[in-house]
């Protein structure tokens, strides 16, 4: 018997290659650890273990699923799935694009592959007459910790939630993002970026590349996330084509289903 209610609520941590054709509404739960005091979806969660080879454990400390192919470029975190404790991507090196962060900063890093690709992103971009500036890629955990604690402080938690990953679950952290802008929208970090030429030109042309734009706009009911027209997300060729063509997230691209488990 399939559970319906684990579609909707188990949508966001990812599973199998199985895409869809329509945004869905996902119902966020605080956590893993909630969600599993019920002892039916204790028992769907070993069905989904069986599903999604790359979730292998519960975090005793934040509660959230933890990936366990973090080196893979179609690896997957989002507020419910985190990387391993103390995750360091293998390959970081700088791609040779215009940056924004001085020589020497760990924002200039990317994984080798997703290094590669950029450059000849921004090459096609300056083709077009168009200056594309790198602003943000790799940060680590720490890092990332000291920019969401920042943001609670400026903003509230509630804001900070919906523009910032909690340290473990960023896509910076995995090497395989960019924070992109340009000097037309002043090398802001905002979503007036998206009706720059060059905002307009990465939106349809990135996915060309293996990137995908990572939270679209209207689709935070999916990704938890408010729309981010300068954050995109290596995941390779074939994926970044999928998502383009069929207008999905990356919560959309990884969907599944649940039947029970009879064994």
């Amino acid at each position: 018997m399939r559970y319906c209610l684990l579609l909707l609520t188990l949508l966001m941590l990812g599973g199998c290659n199985q895409t869809i054709n329509q945004p869905l509404q996902v119902r966020e739960f605080g956590s893993v650890k909630n969600f599993l005091h019920n002892e039916k979806n204790t028992k769907a969660l070993a069905v989904f273990r069986k599903v999604d080879k790359n979730v292998v454990e519960v975090s005793s400390q934040s509660g959230l699923f933890v990936v366990s192919n973090p080196d893979d470029v179609d690896v997957y975190v989002n507020k419910q799935r985190q990387l391993p404790d103390g995750y360091v991507p293998p390959d970081l090196i700088e791609p040779k694009v215009a940056h924004y962060a001085d020589s020497g900063d760990d924002r200039r890093l990317m994984r080798a592959e997703a290094a590669e690709a950029l450059e000849a992103l921004f090459e096609a971009a300056t083709t077009e007459g168009l200056d594309l500036v790198a602003m943000s890629g790799y940060r680590s955990y720490d890092r990332q910790a000291i920019i969401f604690q920042n943001n609670v402080d400026r903003n509230g938690e509630e804001h900070a939630r919906m523009f910032s990953a909690q340290p473990g679950t960023s896509e910076h952290q995995t090497g395989l993002a960019m924070d992109i802008s340009a000097a037309s929208a002043s090398f802001a970090l905002e979503q007036a970026f998206s009706n720059t030429d060059e905002g307009s030109w990465l939106a349809e042309q990135a996915h060309k590349f293996g990137f995908i734009i990572r939270y679209p706009e209207d689709k935070m009911a999916i990704t938890g996330y408010a729309y981010e027209p300068w954050h995109v997300r290596y995941v390779g060729n074939d994926i970044a084509q999928a998502i383009y063509q069929k207008n999905l997230t990356l919560e959309e691209y990884f969907g599944y289903h649940f039947e029970e488990d009879n064994s």
